[in-house]
């Protein structure tokens, strides 16, 4: 990726496979968005999955986390892509600290909702919902659908959620556009 970003791209259509996209090629070289707890508790406020105020962790220990299930789920993701089978302890380490149960939440204006509460008390507890996003994922998941960017600079996954099923890039405004202006800069020096 050229385009010089700041934060990790929200366009996989998946958390899981955004989550896994916290890690891209910018400007040629492998780019981790996550340096810190505050990086992961930003991204997990960005994609819905923190509300509230966040408990009250060791120094790093959310950070650890993150990229230790990150980490477990690109491996689990790849060999479930290439029809393989996957070591699961890691993810199934997440899951079972994410008990939670259902409350009723009923506001003044508005309609009532169902909500999870989960207790959320250390950094496996928090990323519990991102795991069990992840399991669903991975046993029901349509992973035809799963991709990986065609631009060969780009590593970003996406499921590929179109009507035809024939998306190819992470981003048309990105690798998309990319590959286009190269194709575009080829054809003009073949003429």
């Amino acid at each position: 990726m050229t385009d010089a970003i700041t934060e990790p791209y929200v366009l996989a259509d998946h958390p899981v496979l955004d989550m896994l996209n916290t890690v891209a090629i910018v400007d040629g070289q492998r780019t981790d968005f996550w340096h810190s707890d505050a990086d992961v508790l930003a991204w997990l406020q960005r994609m819905g999955l923190q509300e509230g105020p966040a408990p009250r962790l060791a120094k790093g220990a959310l950070l650890e986390a993150a990229v230790t299930l990150r980490e477990s789920l690109r491996a689990l993701v790849e060999q479930r892509k290439a029809g393989g089978r996957g070591d699961p302890a890691i993810l199934n380490r997440f899951l079972a600290q994410g008990a939670s149960h259902a409350q009723l939440v009923w506001d003044k204006d508005d309609q009532p909702k169902l909500r999870r509460v989960a207790e959320r008390r250390s950094p496996e507890q928090l990323l519990a919902p991102l795991a069990e996003q992840a399991a669903e994922l991975l046993a029901g998941g349509d992973f035809s659908l799963v991709r990986t960017c065609e631009h060969p600079d780009c590593i970003l996954w996406f499921y590929d959620r179109t009507k035809s099923h024939r998306r190819r890039w992470c981003s048309m405004a990105v690798c998309g556009n990319r590959h286009k202006v190269a194709e575009h800069r080829k054809r003009l020096r073949q003429e």
